[in-house]
């Protein structure tokens, strides 16, 4: 299993809008627009290269550093299968 941790989404909206629309939305706005882009990527990519499996974006995961902390309940926000 990969974890991929986002952390510099806002900087990416506001990169791709500019500052002023990026101050206007929410930092969980932010962080899920760029999670639906990475997924979507990822999977034509993984399936350009002939792999199968699944992608989800899951609240209440964080990773740092060497461990993976629960951050109470988790939550799938979104799954795609490829």
């Amino acid at each position: 299993m990969i974890v991929l941790k986002i952390s510099n989404a806002s900087e990416v909206v506001a990169s791709k809008v500019g500052r002023f629309l990026e101050f206007l939305t929410p930092d969980a706005m932010d962080e899920a627009a760029v999670e639906d882009e990475v997924m979507k990527k990822l999977i034509e990519n993984l399936k350009a290269e002939g792999l199968a499996g699944e992608v989800a974006s899951v609240k209440g995961l964080d990773l740092h550093e060497q461990d993976l902390i629960m951050k109470g309940a988790m939550k799938v926000r979104r799954h795609r299968s490829f």
